[in-house]
C-alpha cells in the first residue's frame, strides 16, 4: 500500500449486549410502548419501530437508576428485540435476526457488567467480554486497543510493553491463541508491537479465556484472546473517520439490500508524513536497541521512513431464514526503509536496509439452523505470516537477508444442540495444515540456508454445558483429541468449568485445562531481523523442539453486592516442552538448546466499587514463574525471565453526560536480571555471570490520564475528542537489563527503558 492509498470504510453495529441481572422494582408488567415512552421522557432517548414488532409485548419496567447502557440491556434481555444504536440517544428496534437465535440458545450468563469500565463484563464459565461498541475509557487510552484494554484484566500484563509480548499467567505471547473471526493470528502488533494491529472499528466483541478454554479451541497453552466481528446484516448506513497523533482511520457498514450488508474499515500510519511526539517516543521505545542506534561504522546521516497499515472487510449474507453466509478478510503490514551514510576507510559509503512484517487472514463461514434446538457451522480458513529483513553492513562488506513465513489452512466443522433448557451439547472436527518456513541469505562469505516444515492436525471435540433449574449451578465438561500425521500421537485435553453460587452473593469457581501446541517462536541472535522483530515461527519437529504441553488448574471466589466486588482466584500452571532458544535469554544461555518447563502458582485479587458516575478497582498479582531445564543451571530451579512477582493497579473512571476521565497507577517488581563478575570479565576476555535471573531490575511504575468528550452535533452525527497522557511523570523504567562486551574488551551495560512521557490526541467524527 502506497501513501496515496485511499483508505476505504467500516461500521460497526451494536451486539446483543450480555444478560444482566438487573433489579426489578415493579411487580406487574406493562407494554412496551408505555415503557418506551416513558423512558425517553426520563432519558431523553428516542426510539424508532414498527407497530407490529412492539405490538404484545410486555415486561416489568426496568429500575430508575440504571446507566443508559444497562438499561438497554435490559431492555433486550426482556423483550428479545434488538435496539440498534444510531447515536448516542437515537435506537431502532427491531425482531432478532438470524444470528440472534444463537445468543439465547446457550448457557452463558453475564455475572457482572461494567467490570471495571463500561464495556467489560465476567461471565458464568470464567471467561471475560469486552464489548468494543460500548466500551467506557481506561487510564492512558483515548481509543479500544484491543491488546492493551485486555491488560486492565488480572493476571495479564506486557513486561515490556509491547502487545506483542503479552503475558497471560506468566506464559509467553507465543503461547497464546489470538483469533480474529476465528482465524489464527501470528501477528498482534503495529510498530513492531506497541500498539494493536487489529483495528477496533472492526471488532464487535472480544472474549478472553485464561483457563477452562473450550473444547474447540486447539492451541494457546497460555490463554486465548478471541475478536469477533459482527453476524449482523445492517439495514442502516453507518461510519466514521478518526485520527490521532500515528494514524487515521475510517470505517463503515454499508448495506447492500436487505439481506446483504458489507462492513470495511481501514487505519494508515502518518508517521511518514508527520513526526508528532507520539512517533517520536514510540520510535525511542521500539528502536532503541536494535542495529539501527548501533552500527558497527561511524554514522554521518541516516533517516527512516516508517508506517503501517491494516485494512478488513466482511460481507453478511443472510441467504434464507436459517441459513448465513459469511466471508471476511484482514490485510496488516508494517514497513520500515532506513538508510545511512557511512565513513568506511575515509570514504563516505551508503547502506540501505529494510523491515517488513504483514499477514493476511481469509475466511469464509456457513452457518445453518437446522430448529431452534440444532444449529451447524462449517467454517475454512487461510492465514499468513511474512516477516522480511535485508541489512547492509558496511564494515564487514556483508548483506545479510533473512525471512520467516508462516502459512496455516483449517476446516472446522461444528455442531450444537440444545439437549433441554438446562442441558447444551457441542462437537466437532477441525483439520488444520501448517507450513513455516525460515531463509538466511548470507554474503562474503556466501551462504545460504532455507527450512521448511509441515504438520496436519485432526482435532476432534466434545463438550457439555449443564445450568440447573435455579442458575445457581452452572458447569462445562469439554474434551478434546488432536492427532498429529507426522508423529502418529494423540494428544488427549479434557476441560472443565465449574460455577456455583452460594449465600446469594457468593460464587466460587474452578477451572481446568489441558492443552498442547505445535506452534512457538524462538531466537536464534538476538540482532535477527535488525534486532526489532528478534523471534521467528518454528514447528514443532519432537527433537529438539517438542510439542508444548500445559497443565492448568484455578478456584476462586467472588462476591457481589451493592455495586462491590471482591474477587479472589488461585492458580496453578505447568508448561512443558519448552525450549530455551524462545525464552529469550541474553546470560549464559543465550546460545544454548534445551529443553525445560516452568511453573507458576499465583493470586489474583480485585476489588472494585462502581457508584453512579464513577468506577474504582484495585488490583493486586502475586504469582512466583521457575524455570525447569535438566541441562541449566545444573538442573536447579531458577526465576522464569518473565517472573513478576509483585504487581498493583489502581484505577478510576469517571463518567458524566459526555464527559468521560480515567486515571490510573501501575507498579510491580522489576524484571528478572543475571549479574556479572565486571572485573573477573574483563580480566579473562568474557562474560562471567553469577546465578541466573536472581537478581531483579529495578521496581516499574507508570501512571497514566486519559478523557473523552463527546460533541452533538446533529440527531445522527457525533464528533469525539480524546487526549491521553502516558507516564506523566515521565518515570524511567528499566525493562531489560544485560551485558555486552566490546571489541576492546570492556564491558558494557545495557540497560533498555520503557516509554516516557507520551501524549496523544484523537479526533473522531461518528455518522
Amino acid at each position: 500500500m502506497t501513501s496515496k492509498h485511499i483508505l476505504i470504510f467500516w461500521c460497526f453495529f451494536l451486539s446483543a449486549c450480555s444478560f444482566l441481572q438487573a433489579q426489578k422494582t415493579y411487580k406487574t408488567k406493562e407494554s412496551l410502548a408505555i415503557v418506551l415512552k416513558n423512558i425517553e421522557q426520563e432519558y431523553n432517548l428516542s426510539f424508532s419501530y414498527a407497530d407490529a414488532t412492539i405490538a404484545n409485548v410486555k415486561l416489568i419496567p426496568p429500575a430508575k437508576d440504571l446507566s443508559q447502557d444497562k438499561l438497554i440491556t435490559y431492555l433486550e434481555t426482556e423483550t428479545h428485540l434488538v435496539f440498534e444504536i444510531l447515536d448516542a440517544k437515537n435506537f431502532a428496534i427491531r425482531p432478532m435476526a438470524f444470528a440472534d437465535i444463537t445468543k439465547t440458545q446457550y448457557l452463558e450468563e453475564v455475572l457482572l457488567t461494567n467490570y471495571l469500565t463500561e464495556g467489560i463484563s465476567l461471565q458464568a464459565d470464567g471467561t471475560s467480554h469486552v464489548n468494543l461498541k460500548t466500551f467506557g475509557i481506561l487510564p492512558g487510552l483515548i481509543e479500544p486497543d484491543v491488546l492493551q484494554t485486555v491488560q486492565a484484566l488480572p493476571g495479564i500484563t506486557s513486561i515490556d510493553e509491547r502487545v506483542s509480548s503479552l503475558n497471560i499467567r506468566g506464559g509467553t505471547n507465543d503461547q497464546n491463541l489470538i483469533l480474529w473471526d476465528g482465524v489464527k493470528m501470528y501477528q498482534t502488533g503495529h510498530f513492531f508491537g506497541l500498539i494493536s494491529a487489529f483495528n477496533p472499528a472492526l471488532i464487535d466483541q472480544v472474549v478472553v479465556s485464561k483457563n477452562g478454554s473450550r473444547a474447540q479451541f486447539g492451541d494457546g497453552v497460555s490463554g486465548i484472546i478471541d475478536m469477533q466481528t459482527s453476524h449482523e446484516v445492517s439495514q442502516e448506513f453507518t461510519g466514521s473517520l478518526g485520527v490521532n497523533m500515528l494514524a487515521a482511520d475510517a470505517y463503515a457498514m454499508i448495506p447492500v439490500s436487505e439481506k446483504i450488508s458489507l462492513q470495511v474499515a481501514g487505519r494508515r500510519a502518518i508517521t511518514d508524513f508527520f513526526t508528532t511526539p507520539t512517533y517520536k517516543q514510540y520510535f525511542k521505545r521500539i528502536f532503541q536497541d536494535s542495529d539501527l542506534n548501533n552500527p558497527n561504522e561511524t554514522v554521518i546521516t541516516n533517516s527512516e521512513n516508517f508506517y503501517f497499515y491494516d485494512i478488513s472487510g466482511k460481507l453478511v449474507y443472510d441467504v434464507t431464514k436459517n441459513d448465513k453466509i459469511e466471508i471476511s478478510f484482514l490485510s496488516i503490514d508494517n514497513a520500515l526503509d532506513y538508510e545511512e551514510t557511512a565513513k568506511i576507510n575515509n570514504t563516505s559509503s551508503l547502506s540501505k536496509s529494510q523491515l517488513t512484517q504483514g499477514s493476511l487472514a481469509l475466511n469464509t463461514k456457513y452457518t445453518r439452523n437446522w430448529s431452534d434446538k440444532l444449529q451447524t457451522i462449517v467454517q475454512a480458513y487461510f492465514s499468513s505470516y511474512d516477516l522480511y529483513a535485508t541489512h547492509q553492513d558496511l564494515s564487514n562488506n556483508q548483506k545479510l537477508i533473512q525471512e520467516n513465513e508462516v502459512t496455516d489452512g483449517s476446516f472446522k466443522a461444528h455442531l450444537r444442540y440444545n439437549v433441554d433448557p438446562q442441558l447444551n451439547y457441542e462437537g466437532g472436527y477441525q483439520y488444520s495444515e501448517i507450513g513455516i518456513g525460515n531463509l538466511e541469505d548470507v554474503s562474503n562469505p556466501d551462504y545460504r540456508r532455507y527450512i521448511k516444515e509441515v504438520l496436519r492436525t485432526h482435532g476432534f471435540f466434545n463438550e457439555l454445558s449443564f445450568k440447573s433449574k435455579s442458575g445457581n449451578t452452572r458447569a462445562r465438561f469439554g474434551f478434546r483429541a488432536n492427532y498429529i500425521e507426522k508423529f502418529s500421537e494423540i494428544y488427549f485435553e479434557p476441560r472443565v468449568s465449574f460455577n456455583q453460587i452460594f449465600a446469594e452473593n457468593f460464587r466460587v469457581e474452578v477451572l481446568a485445562e489441558l492443552k498442547s501446541q505445535t506452534t512457538s517462536q524462538i531466537i536464534d541472535l538476538q540482532n535477527d531481523f535488525l534486532g526489532i522483530e528478534k523471534k521467528r515461527w518454528v514447528l514443532a519437529n519432537n527433537n529438539n523442539i517438542p510439542v508444548i504441553k500445559s497443565q492448568q488448574f484455578s478456584t476462586g471466589i467472588h462476591y457481589n453486592k451493592n455495586n462491590w466486588l471482591l474477587s479472589l482466584e488461585g492458580y496453578l500452571k505447568n508448561v512443558d516442552n519448552i525450549t530455551s532458544r524462545s525464552q529469550g535469554f541474553q546470560n549464559q544461555f543465550q546460545y544454548s538448546n534445551s529443553i525445560g518447563s516452568y511453573r507458576v502458582t499465583g493470586l489474583d485479587f480485585l476489588i472494585n466499587k462502581q457508584f453512579k458516575h464513577i468506577s474504582t478497582w484495585l488490583g493486586y498479582s502475586f504469582s512466583k514463574n521457575n524455570y525447569s531445564f535438566t541441562n541449566l543451571n545444573q538442573g536447579e530451579k531458577f526465576p522464569n525471565n518473565v517472573d513478576i512477582r509483585h504487581q498493583l493497579n489502581a484505577s478510576g473512571t469517571y463518567t458524566i453526560n459526555r464527559l468521560k476521565l480515567a486515571l490510573g497507577f501501575n507498579w510491580h517488581t522489576g524484571k528478572p536480571t543475571t549479574f556479572i563478575d565486571v572485573s573477573a570479565s574483563e580480566a579473562t576476555n568474557s562474560l562471567i555471570y553469577g546465578q541466573p535471573n536472581a537478581n531483579n531490575v529495578s521496581d516499574y511504575w507508570r501512571t497514566d490520564i486519559s478523557a473523552i468528550y463527546d460533541i452533538l452535533i446533529s440527531n445522527h452525527t457525533k464528533a469525539q475528542i480524546g487526549a491521553s497522557f502516558w507516564n506523566i511523570f515521565n518515570t524511567k523504567n528499566i525493562i531489560n537489563s544485560y551485558y555486552v562486551m566490546d571489541a576492546n574488551n570492556q564491558v558494557i551495560h545495557v540497560e533498555n527503558v520503557s516509554l516516557g512521557f507520551t501524549p496523544n490526541v484523537s479526533l473522531r467524527v461518528i455518522f
